[in-house]
């Protein structure tokens, strides 16, 4: 490529705001000149401190939605993801507390957002409430299994996944709604005793995802979950949705984790997260509500 001009490939290759910056760097300068704004250098000149590459931490339940969007920023900026960890809220804070490089924290609970910021784990003035949700029992798909309240839970023959509340926001969820019916002890949702009527059959999952899975196969009769949890598993349905009253309001806070070295990237695609249009349609189709 001449100082002179851009080659049409580099320019589709860079995208939005970095073609823009490739084009300042193609001018009669030498080809390793930023502009005079600072603008990055042209693909071939960059280093790899000039490659915006961020690692994501987020809540199992965001495990289909999130690569769309990702790659929705990819194509639109040149960003890039890392392999994006999916887990259950409360394991990928304590990932972060054992030093695992983080640029963005989006948990499924505000709960679990708190421990962090806690911690010292986030940077707190980039938080901010992104999606919520609805807490729903599931059966699987063309079952006769009926559930009209959560005092029916008692009365349902087999087993019941429910994500283990230490460690997934869902299952938290699940045993304040079980609360509500007198079927837990404690209405926190963590450190109490099952009713005798369900407490030999629930069954806990180490995330939300594996406890749709388990109603799925048959292991489980019927299992709490997200409502956008039936979006993105084959072979369940919405047999009763928990009154909003049963439970914590659910809430998925986002933030930039305090050890990002990216942090101005990261907090730039939580904003596209709940601004873009194109974004906001795949929140849509996968179930979550902007906050």
């Amino acid at each position: 490529m001449s100082r002179a001009t851009c080659s049409r490939r580099k320019f589709v290759a860079l995208g939005g705001v970095a073609a823009a910056a490739a084009l300042a760097g193609c001018s009669s300068q030498t080809d390793s000149d930023t502009s005079a704004t600072g603008s990055m250098p042209v693909k071939g000149d960059a280093t790899a401190d000039d490659v915006v590459n961020l690692q994501i931490f987020a809540a199992n339940s965001l495990e289909k939605a999130l690569p769309d969007v990702e790659s929705l920023y990819t194509e639109q900026t040149g960003v890039t993801f890392a392999d994006t960890q999916y887990k259950g809220s409360g394991d990928l804070v304590e990932q972060m507390r054992g030093g695992a490089p983080v640029d963005i924290l989006i948990t499924a609970s505000a709960g679990t957002m708190d421990d962090a910021a806690e911690d010292g784990l986030i940077d707190d003035d980039t938080r901010k409430d992104m999606f919520t949700n609805e807490l729903v029992i599931v059966r699987a798909m063309g079952s006769d299994v009926k559930v009209d309240s959560l005092e029916d839970v008692a009365s349902v023959e087999g087993n019941i996944a429910i994500g283990e509340p230490g460690a997934v926001p869902a299952g938290k969820y699940a045993n304040q709604a079980l609360a509500s019916a007198g079927l837990y002890s404690n209405v926190e949702g963590e450190d109490g005793k099952y009713a005798s009527s369900i407490a030999d059959r629930v069954v806990e999952a180490d995330k939300v995802g594996t406890a749709a899975q388990y109603v799925a196969t048959g292991d489980c009769t019927i299992g709490f979950v997200y409502s956008s949890d039936v979006y993105r598993y084959d072979g369940i349905e919405i047999a009763y949705t928990c009154p909003a009253e049963s439970h914590q309001p659910i809430v998925y806070p986002g933030a930039v984790a305090a050890s990002s070295k990216q942090a101005k990237a990261a907090e730039e695609f939580l904003d596209f997260c709940m601004t873009n249009e194109d974004a906001l349609g795949v929140w849509a189709e996968y179930g979550f509500e902007l906050a």
